[in-house]
């Protein structure tokens, strides 16, 4: 039987925690995108409003999934402080090294991620 391979915890936090900052940085530099849209129509004409409108919903769109990958990265780094990192949250299986080296927030194993598509 082959040894499985060593999880580098280091650097796999270090990754998580670059791309945590990362996503920091850009949900506050985008604050304005997510603004209210002024419907006065004294102040913009009603196209300019639907482009802004949709633009708004856009960043509103994005920023949820910022919000999504912050948990995914939040709770990954949980699970590297309570050596719970590198198993499945779902079958406690272990999670393939490529499959966390491609996404270290990566909860699921192949087989469960699978399940959880249908």
């Amino acid at each position: 039987m082959v040894p499985k391979p060593k999880i580098d915890q280091k650097a796999l936090r270090k990754e998580l925690e670059q791309r945590k900052s990362e996503l920091m940085e850009t949900t506050e530099s985008t604050t304005g995108d997510r603004q209210p849209v002024e419907l006065d129509q004294t102040v913009q004409g009603r196209l300019s409003r639907i482009d802004a409108l949709q633009q708004r919903e856009m960043a509103l769109a994005t920023q949820r999934r910022r919000e999504v990958d912050l948990t995914r990265i939040e709770a990954a780094l949980k699970r590297l402080d309570t050596d719970d990192y590198g198993y499945c949250a779902s079958c406690d299986e272990d999670i393939a090294i490529g499959r966390l080296k491609a996404d270290p927030a990566e909860p699921l194993c192949v087989e469960c991620a699978t399940d959880a598509r249908r």
